[in-house]
């Protein structure tokens, strides 16, 4: 498990207080609603991948994900080139 910390600027502190109860709360679940998109999207490939190269996918989310990643079906977004500038 990772935890991340955020700084915000007082201003940003009372933009995300008018919109939410809980900021902390609303911060978490934003990432994790993100990270759960991106889990199925990431199982969809997988899943894609293996069906056509007859390899067996593993079992539960976590071992696809993983599989996903160590067989080149994803990769991280940090080891991708930065897109060019379009300006």
């Amino acid at each position: 498990m990772a935890d991340y910390t955020i700084t915000l600027t007082d201003t940003e502190k009372t933009a995300m207080e008018y919109i939410a109860f809980d900021v902390d709360e609303w911060i978490t679940n934003a990432a994790t609603n993100r990270a759960r998109i991106a889990i199925e999207e990431i199982i969809q490939l997988n899943i894609a991948h293996c069906n056509a190269n007859s390899i067996a996918i593993a079992v539960g989310r976590d071992a696809q994900v993983a599989q996903a990643l160590s067989l080149g079906v994803i990769d991280k977004a940090s080891e991708r080139p930065e897109p060019e500038n379009q300006g």
